[in-house]
């Protein structure tokens, strides 16, 4: 039987369903501790401690937000720790666990996934000198989550996210930059930018089709600047991003990227939002062990991590 150590957000902490979950696998004899967060910071120093101990799987119960923070708990612990990242869905979007597959809305079923599912390596992502598991969202995208409020998530869930979006459409500003990788340059202004170690962001969309978790690389969604009645093309474009590229977006798999703004620009690491005008991306090859479902969403690569 594995040691669970479950971090639970603090706003999840009175779910009956969650309360069930846990009583429901320590019933089939699996021992489960649970360690409930307070304040920023709290579930990287539970996931730090537990890794330490020798625990085998660190749960992190709840948002995009606590899956980071633990993840990053865990890719910093020297030295490399074999204990393995478990999720529990809780949050708004769940994106990186609705990507992978986890189930999102039965709590039992995710801690059983926990309990006795494979463990396997995956990439990690690093920008700045943070980590992250799923995706760097820049431009319009960020903007939308860095300003929505926290309670309007709790009490709208992700209509919060499209009404915020709308809000930040009808004022939107392109950002400049330059972004320089292996594959190629962009230099322009940009709608949306998106650097993807998983497949979906911003509460279920698929920004990164061709993304997979073991294949130490990146993809790197960018949509330039164009004109209103250029916008049409635009979202047909990103709505087939899995089929030929189109002409109004770009779409590369790097194992590294840099990307200089002519004003601070939000990026967003799995929804922790970050303000900087230089950013440097790389990936940490299979880093992290993680337990997820048997078969991934099928994603097949495009090229060997050229421009398209």
């Amino acid at each position: 039987m594995r040691s669970i150590q479950l971090i639970l957000n603090g706003k999840s902490a009175g779910r009956a369903d969650v309360r069930a979950a846990v009583h429901a696998i320590r019933a089939k004899g699996h021992p489960v501790s649970v360690q409930v967060t307070w304040e920023a910071g709290d579930a990287a120093r539970f996931a730090c401690d537990a890794a330490q101990q020798n625990v085998d799987v660190v749960v992190a119960g709840g948002g995009d937000g606590t899956v980071n923070e633990v993840v990053s708990a865990l890719c910093q612990v020297d030295p490399v720790s074999l204990t393995a990242l478990g999720v529990l869905p809780l949050g708004t979007a769940n994106d990186f666990a609705h990507g992978c597959g986890i189930p999102c809305d039965d709590p039992a079923a995710a801690l059983q996934l926990c309990a006795t599912g494979t463990a396997r390596n995956i990439d990690v992502g690093v920008c700045n000198g943070r980590h992250f598991v799923n995706v760097a969202s820049g431009g319009f995208g960020a903007e939308v989550t860095a300003t929505t409020p926290p309670k309007m998530k709790q009490a709208l869930g992700g209509a919060a996210y499209s009404l915020m979006g709308l809000i930040t459409a009808l004022k939107l500003t392109p950002y400049r930059g330059t972004l320089s990788s292996p594959a190629g340059t962009f230099a322009g202004e940009m709608l949306l930018l998106a650097v993807c170690n998983g497949r979906q962001a911003g509460g279920g969309y698929v920004v990164g089709p061709q993304a997979r978790l073991d294949d130490g690389l990146l993809d790197v969604l960018v949509v330039p600047n164009v004109s209103v009645d250029a916008w049409g093309q635009v979202l047909h474009d990103l709505l087939n991003l899995d089929q030929q590229p189109g002409e109004r977006v770009q779409y590369w798999q790097v194992p590294s990227l840099e990307i200089t703004a002519e004003r601070p620009l939000y990026i967003n690491l799995d929804g922790e939002p970050l303000l900087d005008s230089h950013f440097q991306f790389q990936v940490l090859p299979k880093r992290l062990s993680a337990i997820l479902p048997p078969a991934l969403p099928p994603s097949p690569l495009v090229g060997e991590g050229g421009l398209r």
